[in-house]
């Protein structure tokens, strides 16, 4: 009888090397011609002005931060309600219920308290305001 991890060591060295071979042949076989224009910034065809660095609202990483918080959370939650019939069956409802439940009422903490700090509050610039009727 064969190891079950050969298989996955096989599949872990396939991975590796066909990626690793495709682009050692691309640079070998590529065309190079080197010339200013590459090495240039490119802003959609239009000529960069300014500063390359600048602020971002913080708000951005706030709501990026709880949009992966909640989207993990639904990947936790899907396999767990696949196997909820049979959890219930094997062990009961309390103890199929209750962790999720308590799972779920942490996160509702987590958006209760974000949400009393502003985390989730927009805060529009005053050329948005003028735009949209002082809103």
């Amino acid at each position: 009888m064969s190891n079950p991890w050969i298989a996955i060591g096989a599949l872990a060295v396939v991975a590796i090397v066909i990626p690793v071979s495709m682009i050692a042949v691309s640079s070998l076989i590529r065309p190079s011609v080197p010339e200013q224009g590459k090495t240039a910034v490119y802003e959609s065809g239009e000529i960069p002005t300014g500063d390359t660095r600048i602020r971002f609202n913080i708000q951005y990483y706030m709501i990026a931060l709880l949009f992966v918080i909640f989207d993990i959370e639904t990947v936790l939650i899907f396999p767990w309600t696949v196997i909820y019939s049979d959890a219930v069956s094997q062990f009961g409802m309390g103890s199929a219920l209750l962790p999720m439940l308590i799972f779920i009422g942490v996160l509702g903490i987590g958006l209760v308290w974000a949400w009393r700090n502003g985390a989730v509050r927009w805060i529009g610039s005053d050329r948005a305001r003028e735009t949209t009727g002082g809103a």
